[in-house]
């Protein structure tokens, strides 16, 4: 197993499969009357987030307690990061601390990677920047995996602001590396060229929406992530809904089988109508349920679980 996990790209096939299916077990832990497993009992989680975030730190605390390990939360807002305390100082004050693992969230891409050379303990990468968030990548996989079947041969297609996701590239990366085959959509000013080629060549763009629906097997939107946007990507939000948001009439292009997801938070009525995100075909509940399974797996996994 590796020792961090700063990119999708650090796993090949079979340790991903061995995180999915590590996963599958963690999730029995879920139905049992007692939710815990004594497994990193003694061990010290640190969370170390740069960022607001909702979904991810409360997934990597829930993951982390339910392994029974002591977990410390760090927020930047109201630390000595916000006197200029740098991170390569707070890693050092971690280090101190004996932490185990770190989980970093950083607005700045590679921040995880610097940190890694700095502590001890393992690290994992909850999101830098625009970079990468590779657990996210692995959850939406176990979903898919849950809900279809198996990875292998699935048509994927990701809708939407690709120019600023993590999650896009993360996923692009690890579904690629699965044997899905991945199409990038959205406005030809929110994906970048490059893309394709610099992370797995067989990845396919396309800017009709409508196109691709019918043989697409998941179909994964995006979030505009207006906080990172400086300068007009799209005419309006109401231009954007109507050619790259899913909505009812769009979900009926789909395939009977074919499944919905999202990251979240979602901007519901932009990226996606309230009758297609709470419909029978969306996952995007489930992710958040499987986010825990798959980051204890990870947790477990990288601090030396068998």
């Amino acid at each position: 197993m590796i020792r961090h996990l700063l990119s999708a790209a650090d796993l090949d096939a079979d340790t991903a499969t061995l995180i999915l299916d590590t996963a599958a077990e963690m999730a029995t832990v879920a139905g049992r009357e007692v939710k815990k497993l004594p497994a990193l009992r003694g061990r010290t989680v640190v969370n170390l987030f740069y960022e607001d975030s909702t979904r991810t730190r409360i997934s990597f605390e829930a993951a982390a307690k339910r392994l029974s390990a002591d977990v410390i939360n760090f927020s930047a807002k109201g630390s000595s990061v916000a006197k200029g305390e740098s991170l390569k100082d707070t890693a050092l004050t971690l280090q101190a601390m004996g932490a185990d693992a770190v989980v970093v969230r950083h607005p700045a891409s590679g921040a995880p990677h610097r940190l890694a050379d700095w502590v001890d303990g393992s690290v994992v990468n909850a999101g830098d920047g625009t970079h990468e968030h590779p657990t996210q990548a692995l959850l939406d996989a176990y979903t898919m995996r849950s809900r279809l079947g198996r990875l292998a041969g699935l048509s994927v297609a990701i809708v939407g602001d690709v120019l600023h996701s993590r999650v896009a590239r993360s996923n692009v990366l690890l579904l690629s590396t699965l044997g899905a085959k991945v199409t990038l959509v959205g406005p030809p000013t929110l994906i970048p060229v490059d893309i394709p080629a610099a992370l797995a060549p067989g990845t396919q763009v396309s800017y009709d929406l409508d196109a691709v629906l019918p043989d697409a097997d998941v179909v994964m939107m995006l979030r505009v992530q207006r906080e990172r946007m400086g300068d007009s990507y799209f005419p309006s939000a109401r231009e954007y809904a109507r050619r790259y948001g899913l909505d009812a009439p769009r979900m009926r292009r789909l395939a009977e089988h074919a499944i919905v997801m999202h990251p979240g938070p979602m901007n519901r009525g932009m990226e996606i109508s309230p009758e297609v995100a709470d419909s029978p075909r969306s996952t995007i509940v489930e992710q958040v349920t499987n986010g825990v399974s798959v980051r204890m797996a990870v947790l477990y996994l990288l601090l030396g679980g068998k």
